[in-house]
């Protein structure tokens, strides 16, 4: 919603919308993609992010949800859209170890080299927490330990 249009709103509308933007960080990290899906249609802006800059891809893909993660990827989400913290979607996924995840962001466009935090990579955080295969997919991809750019 732009500024423009949320200044025409009423405190009620302006609060409906905040609930509803609650809502879609929910289902975004509990999986539940058809709402969420609904929501999107309607207008809720796909790049949405929570206080933490968590966006809703980061939050489907964090928490495992590979339906979820494609959806939000198929209404337009950026993969690279970073949090607070400087970390991608990819990062998280790498991370945890989800490697149907990291393939669908992969093919997504992310950028299998970003810079995660003083330059570490997501293949630097599958080296740390021992995700061997996640390891190999990412260097498959052409990714690097470090961002070197940082």
């Amino acid at each position: 919603m732009t500024t423009a249009q949320t200044e025409s709103l009423s405190q009620d509308e302006l609060e409906r919308y905040r609930e509803l933007q609650d809502l879609a960080i929910q289902l975004a990290r509990t999986g539940e993609s058809d709402t969420l899906d609904s929501m999107l249609a309607a207008g809720m802006p796909v790049n949405l992010q929570d206080p933490k800059g968590n966006s809703l891809l980061m939050l489907a893909s964090y928490n495992g949800n590979v339906d979820t993660t494609r959806t939000i990827l198929q209404r337009g989400a950026d993969p690279n859209l970073r949090n607070d913290r400087g970390q991608t979607p990819l990062g998280g996924a790498a991370f945890k170890g989800y490697l149907e995840i990291m393939q669908v962001l992969i093919d997504a466009g992310a950028d299998v080299n970003a810079d995660n935090g003083g330059g570490k990579t997501p293949l630097f955080f599958a080296t740390l927490f021992g995700r061997l295969k996640a390891r190999k997919l990412l260097k498959s991809a052409g990714a690097r330990l470090w961002n070197r750019s940082s």
